[in-house]
């Protein structure tokens, strides 16, 4: 390693370590890899998230069942292959950031208070998204006539669908507006 001087004792797991610049240098390499990891799934996680609301929202506005129907079953894929690998990749990525740093995570304010947002998003979910995707898909498959369609039923299940789905978007937006900004410290 040539002619690496020793860093000032540091403090580590409360103890006082003497560590080498190059030591230091991976320590903090390590730690910006664990977060980049993390920021990248959020950034996909939140992604899939605006857009499915996005495509559904213009799917329901050609009142073709078809339409409809496509887009929620691609909807419903998305989710499986983005948002709920992004979930174990951001709890696990966030976790391992916080304990790499040495952060507090259940008293730093902005871990804890992204933790319970992004908790409150999977709850909504898992017991309101998932199950109302499902039966508007359900509904949109089982009837492929668009003269006798159940137009109040689809706007009532695609309403609560909707409002479900923002709450499942901003409560992780928010979080990751704490996380960025780092309140509440």
């Amino acid at each position: 390693m040539g002619n690496l001087k020793t860093s000032p004792a540091r403090v580590f797991f409360f103890k006082r370590v003497s560590l080498t610049d190059a030591d230091v240098w991976r320590y903090c390499m390590g730690y910006s890899y664990l977060k980049l990891i993390h920021l990248i799934a959020v950034m996909g996680f939140l992604c899939n998230i605006i857009t499915g609301l996005f495509w559904m929202n213009v799917a329901t506005r050609t009142k073709d069942i078809k339409i409809i129907n496509f887009v929620r079953k691609g909807i419903i894929k998305s989710d499986r292959i983005f948002t709920i690998p992004g979930v174990i990749i951001i709890t696990a990525g966030g976790f391992l950031t916080a304990i790499y740093g040495h952060l507090p995570i259940l008293r730093t304010g902005w871990i804890l208070w992204s933790i319970i947002m992004f908790s409150i998003s999977g709850v909504a979910f898992m017991f309101k998204v998932t199950p109302l995707q499902q039966k508007i898909y359900k509904l949109t498959l089982t009837e492929n006539n668009k003269n006798d369609f159940n137009w109040t039923n689809f706007r009532k299940l695609y309403s609560e669908w909707d409002i479900w789905g923002l709450i499942a978007a901003l409560t992780p937006l928010a979080a990751f507006v704490m996380m960025i900004l780092k309140i509440p410290a």
